[in-house]
């Protein structure tokens, strides 16, 4: 009997009411917060990888040519056959070079290209590019960045003021992951790449604006 009117007093009891409901409300509420700030954690990292991409293609078209073997290259003399000074170097001569970064060492030609320029590379001015474009995404690293150098037309063979092809300088970022808070962070999810392509300038130099 006595056991009776205990379980009639406690199914009547109402005094923690408001802590179960609280219960039951707070996990939802904490992952509804917590995915408020990670759109715009992911939004900011997005624009912090967009901007990193053109300040990057910036410098890269102001500093020294990270695939030197192009920058040091006579198309009027080096070349065979050699291309008449003053003339456009084609496509077919110059089909664009890329550097991968991470632990590259050397430039690639493009796929199914002919390059009979070196293809060597100046890892300390990738290393410098890397390092300005670090300062907008702090997160990225060497093996996060390519540069490629494709053919535009610009330029000319025997050029004595600089390099005889003035490519369009493409800088990527890739590979990223982003970690949402409201998963605790124990998964990654990928994020957009992005590029930026300017039109080599003068490739000279160690420092740009």
């Amino acid at each position: 009997m006595r056991l009776h009117r205990f379980l009639a007093r406690f199914l009547r009891d109402r005094s923690a009411a408001s802590a179960a409901e609280f219960a039951l409300v707070l996990p939802p509420f904490l992952l509804f917060l917590l995915g408020t700030f990670d759109v715009g954690r992911f939004i900011w990292f997005v624009n912090e990888n967009e901007k990193a991409a053109q300040i990057g293609a910036r410098w890269a078209v102001a500093t020294n040519f990270i695939c030197d073997g192009v920058e040091n290259w006579s198309f009027a003399v080096q070349q065979s056959p050699p291309i008449l000074q003053g003339d456009t170097v084609p496509q077919s001569v110059f089909p664009g070079v890329a550097f991968a970064g991470g632990s590259a060492t050397a430039c690639t030609c493009a796929p199914g290209g002919t390059c009979s320029f070196p293809l060597t590379a100046d890892t300390a001015a990738f290393s410098t590019l890397v390092g300005r474009m670090q300062e907008i995404q702090p997160r990225l690293s060497a093996d996060d960045v390519s540069v490629d150098y494709a053919w535009s037309g610009l330029g000319y063979s025997g050029d004595p003021n600089g390099p005889d092809v003035a490519p369009i300088v493409t800088v990527r970022i890739d590979n990223l992951d982003f970690r949402p808070l409201f998963l605790a962070g124990l998964i990654s999810l990928g994020i957009p790449g992005a590029q930026y392509s300017l039109t080599m300038e003068d490739g000279d130099g160690t420092y740009a604006n």
